[in-house]
């Protein structure tokens, strides 16, 4: 299927092909239509719609949409029911649904039936890695897993702490060093999940100055050599810190069997931090299709920053928006070119 960069450009195309098919119907039931070559029949509405939006639109919707505008030439239809998500017909929800604010996912459901956290513990992070074809979660008490979804297979380190009490807040991976990142109110954890046998080789930086509470890796092509991890705390600052291999050596220690938990001096870290929000920083990300790093807050007033990542280090004024009560979640869709966010 062809690759359609203008999404909405493809819709305002998919519209006139609906009007065009309603047309046809309302005429062919008159008795007033003349078959010519432009006529649409499922097969053609089918493969008009999988080129303008890809391997995404799958049979099975499709056919459900053509059948609903063709049985009800007067039925009130959406655009995202090609992509299996139909909208209610109550007249009170749909008073409720605004076309701008209406966010819908599409996604594939596979159930993980193996026990990765004990009871009266949660997932509080679930990281997906795609060159890799892992899946990353952490638990709040401290449980970190790598599930390989070409093999089947799991990989825990339970991280249970013995000094530090703090749940864990956030995880995800590090492309560089291969390994795990995740974050409590006051510690860093790096996991060397690729050690051999029973051995787990853990790596906690500490202290950090203010309660961490979310982390996420940044991805650019001029960072070969060393992982750049964005933090943010419950004072409103982002961090940036930068790791590399020769930080945490990542070699066996012979003659050892058990798990290696070995504490790093924060200190010993290039870590930059600047105030952006005058809140707790809910969630950082990095988008790397446009070179920004985005994070939000529950502050009113400095709810959701958007800019590059050297702005960390500098004190120009970054790109902000407001939103009443804040923003608690953001996400970044390529095709579309839109930020979607939640308060």
């Amino acid at each position: 299927a062809l690759e359609v960069p203008d999404f909405k450009n493809a819709l305002k195309q998919f519209q006139k092909l609906v009007e065009k098919t309603v047309t046809q119907k309302t005429k062919e039931r008159l008795g007033l239509y003349i078959e010519d070559d432009d006529e649409i029949d499922y097969d053609k509405f089918y493969t008009t719609t999988q080129t303008l939006f890809g391997p995404e639109v799958k049979d099975h919707n499709v056919k459900a949409f053509f059948r609903k505008i063709s049985n009800n030439l007067d039925t009130r239809t959406e655009w995202c029911e090609i992509f299996g998500y139909f909208i209610g017909e109550s007249d009170a929800l749909s008073s409720q649904l605004k076309e701008e604010n209406m966010v819908f996912l599409v996604s594939e459901k596979q159930q993980i039936t193996h026990a990765v956290v004990k009871r009266q513990d949660v997932i509080k992070g679930i990281v997906k890695v795609p060159h890799l074809d892992f899946t990353v979660t952490s638990s709040q008490k401290g449980v970190l897993t790598i599930f390989n979804n070409q093999r089947k297979s799991f990989c825990s380190c339970p991280f249970y702490f013995h000094q530090d009490t703090a749940w864990i807040t956030g995880c995800d991976f590090l492309p560089c060093l291969k390994c795990v990142v995740a974050v409590t109110e006051r510690t860093v954890i790096i996991w060397d999940y690729k050690s051999k046998g029973s051995q787990n080789n853990c790596f906690t930086i500490r202290p950090m100055e203010n309660g961490l509470l979310c982390v996420c890796t940044v991805t650019m092509s001029d960072y070969l050599a060393k992982d750049n991890i964005l933090m943010g705390d419950d004072k409103g600052y982002v961090h940036l810190l930068t790791v590399t291999s020769d930080h945490f050596g990542l070699k066996q220690c012979k003659g050892k069997k058990e798990s290696q938990l070995q504490v790093l001096d924060s200190k010993t870290f290039n870590i930059v931090k600047r105030k952006l929000h005058d809140d707790w920083v809910v969630k950082v990300k990095y988008i790397s299709d446009l070179n920004c790093f985005g994070s939000c807050s529950s502050d009113s007033i400095h709810s959701f920053v958007l800019d590059d990542i050297k702005r960390l280090e500098d004190n120009l004024p970054v790109k902000e928006f407001s939103v009443p009560r804040g923003v608690n979640a953001f996400t970044y869709c390529g095709k579309a070119k839109v930020i979607v966010t939640g308060g």
